[in-house]
């Protein structure tokens, strides 16, 4: 069984830094794409960033220059460093991750962390 488990979620005014971390545990063959997510109610979840394997990264245009998202493919974790932070960057952050477990090497499934809340005030 896979898990993931986020951190690092809170409340601070606006032009503040945060950093989310998401860890997986479990059976772990492989990790090819890690990301975050972000969802405000009323509205579609959204991408955020992502990172491949070989470290290769997108983001959404909302937030390019101010986040920056990281692994540690040693401890099976991913990070969001989010500068410059605005208003608009509240939601409920996700870190989603695509795993291969040891005993089904060749599929990968998709597995969701629990969302972890940001509040950026004005």
């Amino acid at each position: 069984q896979v898990q993931l488990v986020e951190s690092g979620g809170g409340l601070l005014q606006a032009g503040g830094s945060l950093r989310l971390s998401c860890a997986a545990s479990g059976s772990i063959f492989s990790i090819k794409r890690m990301s975050w997510d972000r969802q405000v109610p009323g509205k579609q979840r959204e991408l955020v960033a992502a990172i491949t394997s070989a470290g290769n990264t997108n983001y959404a245009d909302s937030v390019k220059g101010r986040f920056t998202i990281s692994r540690d493919s040693a401890v099976n974790t991913t990070y969001l460093q989010m500068n410059s932070l605005k208003p608009e960057d509240t939601a409920v952050y996700y870190c989603n991750m695509r795993i291969s477990s040891a005993s089904s090497r060749f599929r990968e499934y998709e597995y969701w962390g629990q969302g972890t809340q940001v509040t950026v005030s004005s």
